[in-house]
């Protein structure tokens, strides 16, 4: 039997080499033991030609891009309507979430951000958000949510792209770039830019651009390793940013309810919630040496 190597807590046998390197092995049949229990290697598509994740490839990797979604910040208690049947707190989203909302109801639009706000201040990062800022230690790490909270950062993080915007910051009604930090938890609504129209949350509703899309598919592009994380990719064009990174580069997703995707072979599958798959996952990557 050849060489052991331990990736995600599980134990491989390499018996084969690639260019001089050690690869892991990734053929229908093989078997890997983890927590005394025998489970499946699924990785890759388990066709010889993608068996050129090396581990030679794995210890060497610099930069890093992790993509986030609302499954993270749900287990720090903010609800989303992922989990909702489509609702959110109550609200379908046509009532509090698109600029037609905002012309036809600002009250009603700037109350529920105000409570969104506030239960994000009230709210804590988890063992994800503090596992992903300590990669750092070790890699280049940037990390797109598509979440408007602030966990990331206050987790440590120091590189967060946020593609629908950040709950924390206000802007103008009237120019998106007129941006502002709110003192706690409410936006008032005789509040106004520097233009003199009203502030609202900065955040991207449904039916607006997402401005940092193009500077995201370019992060994506680089990543010589790319982490899914609690995503149920339902939403664009945040979804699509997963076809920009590089058929090569070594793929992970982490969700206890695994959505349908369509580059699904080249993807190693954690099916656990954040708090549990990304402190396993990210201890095997900074222990790598």
């Amino acid at each position: 039997m050849g060489k052991a190597i331990r990736l995600y807590g599980s134990l491989f046998f390499v018996d084969k080499f690639i260019d001089g390197r050690d690869a892991i092995p990734c053929v229908s049949g093989n078997f890997v033991r983890r927590r005394n229990t025998l489970r499946f290697l699924q990785m890759l598509s388990g066709d010889a030609k993608y068996c050129v994740s090396t581990w030679h490839q794995i210890i060497n990797m610099k930069k890093i891009v992790v993509l986030t979604g609302a499954g993270i910040s749900a287990e720090s208690g903010l609800k989303t309507f992922r989990d909702s049947d489509g609702l959110w707190e109550g609200y379908n989203i046509e009532e509090v979430a698109t600029p037609e909302a905002w012309r036809r109801n600002p009250a009603l639009v700037q109350d529920f951000y105000n409570m969104r706000r506030k239960a994000v201040l009230e709210a804590s990062p988890n063992a994800a958000h503090y596992a992903l800022a300590s990669l750092e230690e070790k890699y280049d790490v940037t990390i797109i949510t598509q979440n408007i909270d602030d966990l990331h950062e206050r987790a440590g993080s120091t590189n967060v792209v946020h593609l629908h915007g950040i709950i924390t910051r206000s802007q103008s009604s009237k120019n998106p770039n007129l941006t502002y930090p709110v003192e706690g938890w409410e936006i008032k609504m005789d509040e106004v830019c520097e233009l003199g129209s009203p502030l609202r949350a900065h955040v991207v509703w449904f039916g607006e651009a997402v401005p940092m899309i193009e500077t995201a598919a370019q992060i994506c592009a680089e990543a010589e390793l790319f982490i899914l994380v609690g995503s149920s990719l339902a939403v664009y064009p945040a979804a699509g940013l997963v076809h920009y990174v590089p058929q090569n580069t070594p793929k992970y997703i982490i969700d206890p309810r695994i959505p349908q995707l369509h580059q699904d072979k080249s993807f190693i599958k954690i099916e656990e919630k954040a708090t549990v798959g990304v402190p396993q996952l990210i201890n095997e990557l900074l222990i790598t040496d």
